[in-house]
């Protein structure tokens, strides 16, 4: 179930009515795409019935296996492990889709071959918020994810990224240092220590874990605005 925190010291948002999210997530978690497309639908009913807010999502890496290998480990023989049994997996995974269909999300576990390390899809992540619209950095993640958990793309390899990165209109950087500066993780505010993904943050006051329907993110969204 999804966890409400409510933090006093909200900030003055100014005259003109905003809204700042920071949502904390990882791509090889497939809580995070559902959050995310609860997110979305937020969004979207929040714009119906405020549409004087500006929402402006700010996009947190968060990895959860940060020690995998660069060049991945092999999927399916990394869950059984994990959960114990090839029928352990079955049933976390048919919890899981079940809950995606909701979000309108079909996972295609069966595709994917590679555990990838997100570190680099976290960069262009990072990347694209310097170079791109937020607009165009919300495509790139939903690509990311999507071409991971539909197509069963290894998101770990550089090239596939790059490919991912031009479908949604941004550019490799040119030079190496230019790709270190533009991909720098930004790292999570000290108030909230994140034990889990996905995670949304209001306006630094208000906290909610877990994949959340778009009804709990609405209700924080204008708890948020409230406090302000």
């Amino acid at each position: 179930m999804p966890e409400l925190v409510i933090r006093a010291g909200a900030e003055d948002a100014g005259t003109k009515p905003s809204l700042t999210v920071e949502v904390f997530f990882d791509f090889v978690c497939p809580w995070c795409l559902i959050g995310k497309r609860q997110f979305d639908a937020a969004a979207r009913r929040l714009a119906e019935l405020r549409p004087d807010v500006r929402l402006h999502a700010v996009w947190r890496s968060h990895t959860l296996l940060p020690d995998t290998p660069a060049g991945g480990l092999p999927y399916q023989a990394f869950y059984v492990d994990r959960l114990g049994s090839p029928e352990a997996v079955a049933r976390r995974r048919a919890q899981v889709q079940q809950a995606g269909t909701t979000a309108g999300v079909r996972f295609a576990f069966e595709r994917i071959e590679t555990l990838p390390n997100t570190a680099a899809a976290h960069a262009w992540v990072a990347r694209a918020a310097v170079r791109g619209a937020e607009a165009q950095q919300a495509r790139l993640i939903e690509r990311i994810f999507t071409a991971y958990f539909m197509d069963g793309d290894d998101i770990g390899d550089a090239s596939v990224l790059e490919r991912l990165a031009l479908e949604c209109g941004l550019e490799a950087p040119r030079d190496d240092e230019a790709a270190r500066n533009e991909g720098r993780h930004v790292p999570a505010s000290p108030r909230y220590p994140i034990n889990g993904v996905p995670c949304f943050v209001f306006e630094g006051s208000l906290a909610l874990s877990g994949a959340a329907g778009p009804d709990a993110l609405l209700d924080a969204m204008l708890q948020a605005l409230r406090a302000q």
